[in-house]
């Protein structure tokens, strides 16, 4: 347990880890706090995911532990499943510019742009180490709150150099979409033909001509399924959950929907599991990620178990290292941007002790009843983090924090609320769905 108190007033030298969309922000709200702040970035620009990187792994599938990390998980087409108007920042809004994307869903370039713009009008680019990897953060004094962060940088193509520098508190930021988490079914492991996670999917000319599995039903596997399907041979998706009966796609003459792979042999056949067999060429996982902090030595306090990060009080704080140690940005299926920008707001506003925590017992409490709560309902633990259907009930608690009032569109746009538009337009929703209009309906009190 850390035992120093905060001081109200005091700034406190902070290291961020990351320069992606959630470390950008957290970086600006502490920065106003007057902290000290200190922003580790591995690439050579800000952006995090929103860097597009023409590069994949050198193991496809991502389960090589020795394999180098490509971060960006960007197909190069890839286009925002979020309309600029809720990817913004409450002060800072995604908008449109002349030379640049004008479409409510523009594409990862624009996003990136934002970014970029973002950095530049609240001069963060000074507080910001390019191409300097974190290897190590951990805690060296409770006493003190002293965190070591050890990073290294590239010097020539074999040398790294590393270097160490104490911080009184950190933030990370790290993301959640770098390390692959894949589908397992029997005979996956020696299957011999081409496996990849969509994570190292950027084009479709690798895959023309080929018979392609997609596992997944997710927004990337949708995107790059409507993709690959005018150059592939054959697309079969395998999708988990009851009642999948095998079919051909609408309109698409070589797209057929399975349920879920059962197994696959060495001679290359993939069964599923209504029995149905598909001599395939490729197995493309869109299976989403896992949380990965390799860097943190936490002494066993802080866990990655089934892809429940914990324990955190409201996903951010761990009860026994708070508020010298955050997390911002874990939570996904957020309908909007604002549960980043509202929890860096908060941790910086923590630190700088305009807002008080609980005391620690009643954060291991509070979490403890929200695991209680998830299992009762019947929520699985890797789904910890997903927002799907509390995400008011987070930004709520949020708000009431800071007293914030939000506009009332924003106050009612949910994940539930967003999807049950989208779902209405089918995969051209990016362009057929009138943003303006709904924002309008959303206004609405009532």
């Amino acid at each position: 347990m850390i035992v120093k108190e905060l001081k109200m007033g005091e700034s406190y030298k902070v290291a961020v880890i990351g320069g992606g969309y959630a470390g950008l922000v957290t970086a600006r709200e502490l920065q106003r706090e007057g902290h000290h702040v200190t922003v580790f970035e591995k690439a050579y620009k800000v952006g995090g995911t929103w860097l597009y990187d023409p590069r994949v792994e050198t193991d496809p599938l991502g389960v090589d532990p020795n394999r180098e990390i490509v971060h960006s998980s960007l197909y190069k087409s890839l286009r925002v499943n979020l309309p600029r108007q809720i990817m913004g920042l409450l002060d800072y809004p995604f908008v449109k510019k002349e030379g640049g994307d004008p479409r409510h869903f523009p594409g990862h370039e624009e996003v990136l742009r934002f970014l970029e713009d973002f950095t530049r009008d609240f001069g963060l680019m000074e507080l910001i180490r390019f191409e300097h990897e974190v290897t190590r953060v951990e805690l060296v004094d409770e006493a003190s709150h002293e965190w070591v962060v050890e990073s290294r940088t590239r010097k020539t193509e074999s040398k790294w150099e590393s270097e160490e520098e104490v911080f009184e508190a950190v933030v990370i930021c790290n993301g959640k979409n770098t390390e692959p988490n894949i589908a397992t079914f029997s005979g996956w492991d020696t299957w011999p033909r081409l496996q990849l996670h969509s994570h190292n999917y950027r084009t479709p000319q690798q895959l023309e001509n080929k018979i392609v599995v997609i596992i997944g039903n997710s927004a990337s596997a949708l995107d790059i399924l409507k993709e690959i399907a005018p150059l592939a041979k054959q697309v079969h998706q395998a999708v988990r959950g009851p009642n999948v009966e095998l079919k051909k796609l609408e309109n698409r003459d070589t797209v057929w929907k399975h349920p879920m792979i059962e197994c696959a042999h060495k001679d290359g056949k993939v069964v599923f599991e209504d029995g149905s067999i598909v001599d395939a060429d490729v197995i493309l996982h869109c299976t989403g990620y896992k949380y990965h902090f390799p860097f943190l030595k936490s002494n066993g306090i802080v866990t990655v178990e089934d892809n429940r990060v914990g324990p955190l009080f409201q996903h951010v704080f761990p009860p026994s290292l708070a508020p010298w140690l955050s997390f911002v940005g874990l939570p996904y299926q957020a309908a909007t941007s604002l549960v980043t920008e509202l929890q860096s707001k908060w941790v910086a506003k923590v630190l700088s002790s305009k807002l008080e925590l609980p005391t620690q017992e009643a954060m291991i409490c509070s979490v403890e009843e929200f695991y209680n709560e998830m299992e009762k309902d019947g929520w699985p633990k890797h789904h910890t983090h997903n927002l799907l259907y509390k995400e008011p009930r987070h930004i709520g608690w949020l708000v009431a924090q800071m007293d914030i009032e939000l506009p009332i569109w924003l106050k009612n746009t949910t994940v539930a609320s967003y999807l049950k538009e989208l779902f209405s337009y089918g995969d051209k929703f990016r362009d057929l769905w009138d943003i303006d209009k709904w924002i309008q309906e959303m206004d609405s009190p009532n």
